[in-house]
This record gives structure tokens, sequence and C-alpha cells, in this order.
């Protein structure tokens, strides 16, 4: 399967990819997410655009991947199951096309409760691993949903998300080679603190093969403070942050904890390069994009490969 994404190229090519992410605004002032943009420009193979993140009401994914598509980028549209039905996504995946957005990552999407509309209805009228099959068929046999023909199909490179730390641990890859079998062609990871647990994840992969069939991007978060360390630890879901990575983070003093939470990043990537099966990585600079570049630079992953 060969599309027109930027990421795919990259990819085929057998180099290291790099994506990070950019949430649109709580507003409409385009502005807001061009300019944190910018500091991705150059520096990265895709440019993951958020829809309504943890269930919060923003600018929608489709339009925030067009601006930073005018911007000259290479937007990876996310798309979740939780807002809209078969017919909304599938019109939505058309109309990305249609604009020149060619990656997406198919996701369920966080709980409405934990959003700041609580009361909103949970669609999901499909799954993340539903929706991945969905658009595969409709790239690969031009086919809607409900079997009618598409006259022009959207060659989207489909992506999805796995949590290589979730409860229960065993039944992780499976559910990784469920996707594959649904025709993902490359996965982003949650963040990874616990390197000895993802090594054990992609021992789990590379038994069952899974490495050679989709790309797997290991995903890095640099964290600006002990508190922020704690709070990832402690209160978010599916987190695996051990004990010595926030004693690391309280060992400094707190104006040097930025850079200390940077450092650790970066060390981190080194690490993962050495893990067979590992294609690439998605750094997510939550509200900290400027750090980004840096962090590309000393991983020894710049400057990005130029593909025709």
């Amino acid at each position: 399967m060969k599309t027109e994404s930027n990421l795919e190229k990259v990819l085929a090519a057998g180099h290291l990819a790099v994506t990070s992410e950019c949430g649109p605004p709580r507003g409409a002032v385009a502005k807001e997410l061009t300019d944190k943009a910018k500091y991705l420009e150059g520096v990265v193979d895709a440019v993951n655009v958020t829809d309504n993140q943890t269930a919060m009401v923003r600018m929608s994914s489709l339009a925030g991947s067009v601006l930073i598509k005018q911007q000259g980028m290479h937007p990876l549209l996310q798309v979740v199951t939780r807002d809209r039905n078969r017919l909304a996504i599938q019109a939505d995946i058309l109309g990305a096309y249609s604009l020149g957005i060619d990656t997406m990552l198919c996701l369920s999407g966080d709980h409405t409760k934990f959003g700041d509309h609580p009361m909103a209805a949970n669609v999901h009228d499909i799954d993340s691993i539903q929706l991945i099959q969905m658009v595969k068929g409709m790239r690969d046999e031009s086919k809607f949903q409900g079997g009618s023909d598409i006259k022009g199909a959207p060659k989207m490179f489909i992506g999805a998300a796995a949590n290589p730390f979730a409860d229960p641990f065993e039944l992780r890859v499976m559910r990784l080679a469920k996707k594959i079998a649904a025709g993902v062609d490359f996965i982003q990871t949650q963040c990874i603190f616990n390197v000895e647990k993802f090594e054990l994840w992609m021992e789990g992969v590379r038994k069952m093969g899974l490495h050679k069939k989709c790309y797997i991007l290991a995903g890095v978060t640099p964290m600006k403070s002990v508190g922020a360390a704690r709070y990832m630890k402690n209160r978010v879901p599916g987190m695996d942050v051990p004990t010595d990575v926030v004693e690391r983070m309280a060992s400094v003093p707190k104006e040097k904890q930025p850079e200390e939470g940077v450092d650790i990043c970066i060390e981190t990537i080194e690490r993962l390069k050495k893990v067979e099966g590992v294609a690439g990585f998605h750094i997510m600079a939550i509200e900290w994009e400027e750090k980004v570049e840096e962090i590309v630079r000393r991983a020894g992953l710049y400057p990005r490969p130029e593909i025709s």
C-alpha cells in the first residue's frame, strides 16, 4: 500500500520517524495553533492534531489539520469514535482527504465524564478497531462501511494508539495484534517512562512478528516538574511512571527540573533506539512545543530526511 503520506515515505525509506502533536485551542483563534505548530516546522515528519482531547471542547481536529497543512507542514488527523457516528466520521475522512490530509490516527477517546461536558453522550457507534477496518475498506476497496461504492477513495495512511502499560499487561500484545489484523499501518504508543516494561512488551511484539507488520513509534514526554511526574504517576490512568523517575526529578532544584525532564526524555530516546522494532518516536511535549527541536537535535534525530 502506497499513500502520499510523508510519514509513510520516511518510514518506508528506513529512517527513524519523528512525530509530535499540537492541541487545538479552546476558541476560534487560528493563530494560537499556528504559533505552536511553528516550533515543530522542519523538526518532525508529521504533527498530530488532537480531537477534543481529554473530552474538552476544542477547535475541531479537521480544521486544525487544515491550518497546519496551510503552514506547509504534514498534519496527522486524530479521530475519536466518542463524538460522532459512522456517517459523520466517514464524511470527515472524505473531507480531510479532499483537503490534502492523508495521515490519520484512529482512537476511541476519553470518556466524557473526564471532560467539561460530563452530561454529553458518548456515541461510540463503532470502536477504534472497527474504525481502522472502516478506513481500510474506504481506502483499499473504495467502499463505504454500508457497502456502497466510493467515487474517489481516501488513500489514508492509518495509525492507532497502543498502551503497553495498561492492565491486564498480558493482553496488551494481543490488543496490538487485533489492530494490525484490522489494517493499521503504524502505531504511536503511550508515554514511556518505565522502559523495562516497554522492552518486555516489545519482546512479546517481536515473538509474534508484529514489528514487521506495522511501524511502531515509541511515545515520549518531557516532564516540566516533579509535580507533573507525581500527577502522571498517581492520577493518569494507564500511565506507568517508576518511583525512581519521580525521585530523580525531586532531587534537583525546582528551577532545574524542566532541564532534568528534557534530559530524561533524551536518555529514554537513546535507549529506545536500541530496541528492535522501534521505527521512530512520538514526542508529546504537551503545551511545551518549543522544547521539541532541542530534544530532536540532542537525540541525534536531526535533520529530518527530505522525501520527495
